[in-house]
């Protein structure tokens, strides 16, 4: 390993040594960029501020690239995706402020590890081409040099990095960045053959066999299909054929993406997603696939997608993510969001970028499952991996034409209180009873909780022992037995923001003495729980 980290390091050195070549004016091929960007930030950024975790940070093209800014945020400004929020602005100020912004970080580039880290480096690349259009062709030929000068710099040392670890989906950005460099200088065939070196073993260890993304996320699933349409897009302008490993896995992973968002069009909120918008969605949908197809189940991405009447029940149903892939990963093995039509009732409450938010909203207590003795199921280290999770999670599930029933089990709390919790949840009715059973075994009674967050736009009213949820076209009654109802109030960041909310806490009572199958004396605590929708 020392070799390899010896070698990996020589190979960058030379990367950063000059190298003689024409100097060109302009890229040799362009693309451009498929994201949908946010006008208001774009605003923001021609005034010289930058939002980001509810906070205001001043950049402009005269600061440039030199301050003290938080590392969660350096991670964001410095692969310049923002820049799509400008050219949605799509102003001749929004043009300039790009340009300049562009400029500042090629007269001195930042050299610290998160700007020289190959995933950063990778998706700066692609950007900066992606939106040469908009912000750099009518630059003075001095200011395109001097940034061409700068991708192929920074191209050979993309180059030297790779194979990169494990990041999750921006691992396929940096290679993106790496065709970005070849599009620039052509005559540079190192940076395709290189690429075309990785894509294969990227693709296989990023995207599992039913087309889950490895990280288990929505928010991840939607970025992957994104890089793939890009690809795509940037091979078409290079006069490429499409790898067919590329248009399989785009297939693949469109039809999850419909599988992992609501009846609004929207994500689903697991492992670090949050909503996004149902037409930006749909856009990059209607641009990828060719068939509207909803894989309907999931095994290897572990995601139980259970449909009923005008009902949709989305669980959690497997481990977190393996180290590498984990970094935004959520403690909500076994919880569940719940939705009817485009109304959702039940949801996780959303992720944020960085800041205390990022780590509050990762732990269980913000998702609909259970925390005991205040412990998450999942623990997660200063670096952001996770350094405890279930080692074992287990899920069964049969159906009829009227009903699914689902079992599912995790032994997240086995090393820390010695216990295991179960869960069992019915939906029937032509989707309007959703019942749940709550199983709690260990050595002694654990004093634990069951949360059901409740989406901003459904109004909640206690009732003594129950919950009436006023949603848009319906109404729905909460009940439970065998624990303490409570009704408290919430915080919901599902559009990366904080909307008031309520939430619904049932509170464990102590069990009863059983025998286990391993003829040891257990203590089990049990809760059921019910919701029904009121007829109109």
């Amino acid at each position: 390993m020392n070799e390899v980290n010896l070698w990996r390091r020589l190979k960058v050195a030379v990367a950063h040594l000059p190298i003689h070549h024409k100097s060109s004016v302009k890229p040799s091929y362009v693309y451009r960029d498929l994201g949908q960007g946010d006008v208001e930030q774009g605003a923001l950024l021609v005034e010289g501020r930058f939002q980001f975790d509810q906070k205001d940070y001043a950049i402009s093209p005269q600061k440039g690239w030199h301050e003290s800014w938080p590392a969660e945020l350096q991670k964001v400004l410095f692969t310049f995706g923002w820049l799509r929020d400008l050219k949605a602005l799509g102003t001749n100020e929004a043009r300039l402020c790009a340009r300049g912004l562009i400029n500042a970080w090629c007269e001195r580039p930042q050299q610290n590890d998160i700007a020289q880290d190959g995933v950063i480096m990778g998706q700066r690349l692609a950007n900066w081409l992606a939106h040469y259009e908009f912000c750099l062709e009518t630059a003075a030929e001095e200011t395109q040099k001097r940034v061409l000068d700068v991708m192929l710099k920074e191209g050979r040392i993309l180059a030297a990095l790779l194979p990169l670890p494990p990041h999750g989906w921006e691992g396929l950005a940096a290679l993106r960045g790496l065709l970005a460099a070849f599009m620039v200088l052509p005559e540079q065939q190192g940076f395709l053959l290189r690429f075309q070196r990785y894509l294969q073993p990227e693709l296989e260890r990023l995207i599992l066999s039913d087309g889950t993304v490895t990280e288990r996320s929505p928010e991840a699933q939607f970025q992957i299909v994104r890089e793939l349409l890009s690809l795509v897009s940037m091979l078409n302008a290079l006069h490429i054929s499409t790898p067919p490993i590329v248009s399989q896995a785009l297939e693949k992973t469109c039809s999850v993406l419909r599988a992992l968002c609501h009846g609004d069009g929207k994500l689903a909120l697991f492992n670090g997603s949050f909503e996004r918008s149902a037409s930006e969605i749909q856009t990059l949908l209607e641009r990828a696939e060719r068939y509207r197809v909803i894989t309907p189940i999931l095994p290897q991405g572990g995601f139980i997608r259970l449909t009923l009447g005008r009902s949709l029940l989305l669980v959690d149903a497997a481990v977190p993510p393996p180290y590498g892939f984990d970094y935004r990963a959520h403690a909500g093995t076994l919880s569940f969001e719940f939705s009817y039509g485009p109304q959702r009732l039940f949801v996780n409450c959303g992720s944020a970028l960085g800041g205390v938010w990022k780590g509050a909203l990762r732990v269980t207590a913000a998702h609909n499952a259970l925390t005991a003795e205040g412990e998450s199921s999942s623990e997660f280290g200063k670096d952001g991996h996770i350094t405890r999770r279930p080692s074992h999670v287990s899920y069964a599930h049969k159906s009829t034409a009227k009903a699914h029933w689902v079992d599912l089990s995790h032994d997240g709390f086995h090393a820390p209180l010695g216990a295991v919790w179960s869960r069992s949840l019915y939906l029937g009715a032509d989707g309007e009873d959703l019942r749940g059973q709550e199983v709690v075994e260990g050595e002694r009674d654990l004093s634990f909780k069951i949360r059901f967050h409740i989406h901003p736009s459904v109004r909640v009213v206690q009732e003594d022992e129950d919950v009436i949820l006023h949603a848009e076209g319906s109404i729905w009654r909460f009940r439970q037995n065998g624990g303490k109802l409570k009704v408290e109030d919430d915080l919901y960041l599902g559009q990366r923001r904080p909307e008031k909310t309520r939430q619904i806490v049932l509170l464990s009572e102590p069990g009863k003495t059983i025998d286990s199958q391993a003829k040891k004396l257990l203590r089990r605590q049990k809760i059921i729980w019910v919701l029904e929708r009121v007829p109109d």
